[in-house]
């Protein structure tokens, strides 16, 4: 064998090459494909011990009878591709069925698994493909900042609950917000809700608990978080015992107690656990010396979460918004947080998730987030997919999955070395999505943009999950503005997202200008960005018969697309977006504040403008 290391990377699913956005080849180097293969938990350092891999590996799958993983349709019985004998059932309840020969009996929605002459094999019994959802429209905001300006503090779930049921009014069918998994609390600066430490979990500094410090248009986290944690000591100090929260922690189970405990170790030691001395590292040995109050104080913030999110969407959906609320899950979680201390074998290690070079992003991205690892999903019957989807559709009946591309090949990142793509289980990842959305009666929205695998989106059109349309972006076959018409239906259509301009900001340039403004590009770049700003300004106010908000959201709401999100800036004519991707410290991001509070939006005239509109284009 002349290339045992390429031969096992191919085998493990490591792409040996990519077309980039510009139309470049890339290589996937020996440094890169070794890094991955450690990153995978494959032990193969050298040329021989990739080849032993290699044939072990080889010789494993020729061995087996059955494919590790089989779709099903519910209520449908399914015939094995070869007769694997004597086989035993497990269903997602528990319950057991043993039988012989190739034919299963009809299995209910679910994850279920198949044992057979020493092999396992997870069966999906998902439904071929999610209903599409009524032509509809809704709001995105961010939740921090839908305390407005002149409150001290940064929004919370309770002004979710009052500014969704305000907007329901309207007509809106949903309120979407960014991720609101559990963060870094004790991490004072610590504000992107893209970057959490646990997806499984809720952030607490959500919890309603009154003002917060200083009023303003920015939320000033430094000194907001640590206030907040007080005040929530100070409710949990006048809370009476419940048997309602007793009854949830025992339901939740120890995920829940290893999750709390990080918590409380977090408060000692710091926030990331790869900092920790060497015995708090383990969770199943650091968990029994933790304080009993303090995981149970830990957990408490959980329930208050759970609690007032489930308030939040009962509120929404009783007063009329058919999905009441839009959550994000985020792409990946972060290397040193309590989601991979909690389940480190779930997760590559040394690696992380990113994109490859673009135009505008020549040395491609890293973004410091773990990815799951494809072998350990398998192996563990997808389970740890399903846990982190069923979370947001608790609350949820309408659910956007960051970076959906990543369901197909994900890109991985070794320190120091150029990245290189790994191919995900997309079928058997799209099956457990339509299993955890059908479970809630929910609609998945999955952002397609990038670099997009070849037949991912229309994997996903057959799946019923919805795509991502971004009137910024949208092109027709000679450059000009895609009319309305050309919106697939299959699609949520928005103006932007929150690493885009706004409205207002776009049509000014305001990205160029800020990305200018603090160095991050010349003068001349910044001249030739502009005069293409204007160009393509000129071109979409010609499609749409002007250059305002009013015009432009007449376009989105007269679009194909069946779902249509207006984000709460555009109706408020804000010019600065919500995060400017690149940035760190030299520009606010996550931190500003809608200028008028979220229950106030939905008196505006310029959201009953919008809405008008939306409802006019029979939605």
């Amino acid at each position: 064998m002349s290339d045992p290391i390429g031969a096992l990377a191919a085998a493990l699913g490591i792409l040996p090459r990519y077309t980039d956005q510009m139309g470049g080849v890339r290589e996937t180097s020996r440094d890169t494909a070794l890094a991955l293969i450690a990153a995978l938990g494959v032990d193969a350092g050298t040329e021989t011990q990739a080849a032993d891999r290699l044939a072990a590996l080889q010789a494993g799958e020729a061995a087996r009878t059955l494919p590790r993983h089989i779709v099903t349709t519910p209520g449908r019985p399914t015939r094995l591709p070869a007769d694997p004998g004597d086989w035993a059932l497990l269903r997602e309840d528990g319950s057991e069925t043993e039988g012989r020969g190739p034919d299963l009996p009809a299995l209910p929605l679910g994850l279920h698994v198949l044992r057979a002459g020493g092999q396992e094999t997870t069966l999906l019994t998902a439904p071929p493909a999610l209903p599409l959802p009524p032509r509809g429209w809704g709001m995105t905001a961010p939740l921090w900042g839908l305390a407005g300006p002149d409150r001290p503090g940064f929004g919370d779930y309770d002004d979710l609950r009052r500014t969704g049921v305000a907007l329901a009014a309207s007509g809106a069918g949903f309120l979407g917000i960014n991720p609101i998994h559990a963060g870094f609390p004790t991490e004072a600066g610590w504000a992107s809700p893209y970057s959490p430490s646990h997806r499984r979990r809720l952030n607490p500094l959500h919890i309603a608990t009154g003002p917060g410090v200083a009023a303003g248009p920015l939320v000033d986290y430094a000194a907001e978080i640590p206030a907040k944690r007080a005040a929530l000591r100070a409710l949990y100090a006048g809370a009476t015992d419940s048997p309602g929260f007793d009854l949830w922690v025992a339901m939740e189970g120890p995920d829940l107690t290893r999750f709390a405990a990080h918590q409380a170790l977090s408060e000692r030691h710091g926030p990331f656990w790869t900092d920790w001395p060497a015995r708090l590292q383990d969770p199943t040995t650091a968990v029994a010396g933790v304080p009993p109050d303090e995981i149970r104080y830990h957990a408490w913030l959980q329930w208050m979460a759970h609690s007032q999110l489930t308030l939040a969407q009962m509120g929404l959906t009783a007063a009329g918004m058919r999905h009441g609320l839009y959550l994000d899950l985020a792409v990946g979680t972060h290397p040193a947080g309590a989601e991979t201390w909690t389940d480190r074998e779930s997760f590559a290690a040394g690696v992380s998730l990113g994109a490859p070079p673009d135009a505008l992003g020549p040395e491609g991205q890293t973004w410091t987030l773990a990815p799951l690892n494809p072998l350990t999903l398998a192996a563990g019957h997808y389970r740890t997919l399903a846990q982190t989807i069923r979370q947001p559709l608790r609350y949820a009946r309408l659910l956007r999955i960051d970076h959906i591309l990543g369901f197909d090949r994900a890109f991985w990142v070794p320190p120091g070395l150029p990245g290189a793509y790994v191919r995900m289980p997309r079928d058997a990842m799209l099956a457990v999505v339509r299993i955890e959305a059908a479970r809630a009666g929910a609609t998945i929205v999955g952002e397609d943009l990038g670099n997009i695998p070849d037949g991912l989106q229309g994997a996903l059109a057959e799946a019923g999950i919805l795509g991502c349309r971004l009137m910024q972006f949208e092109r027709d076959g000679a450059g000009r503005a895609t009319p309305p018409e050309g919106y697939p239906a299959l699609t949520l259509a928005s103006f932007g997202t929150h690493d885009l301009p706004t409205m207002a900001g776009w049509a000014d340039g305001g990205d160029i200008r800020a990305r200018h403004g603090i160095g991050r590009i010349g003068a001349e770049v910044a001249a030739r960005e502009l005069a293409q700003r204007a160009r393509e300004g000129q071109a979409l106010a010609e499609a749409a018969g002007g250059a305002d908000a009013g015009a432009l959201h007449g376009v989105l709401a007269r679009t194909g697309s069946t779902l249509v999100a207006v984000q709460a800036e555009d109706v408020l004519g804000v010019a600065e977006q919500t995060n400017l991707p690149g940035t760190i410290d030299d520009y606010p991001n996550w931190r500003r504040k809608l200028p008028v509070a979220g229950p106030a939006l939905a008196r505006d005239p310029r959201l009953h403008a919008v809405a008008a509109q939306m409802r006019d284009a029979g939605r």
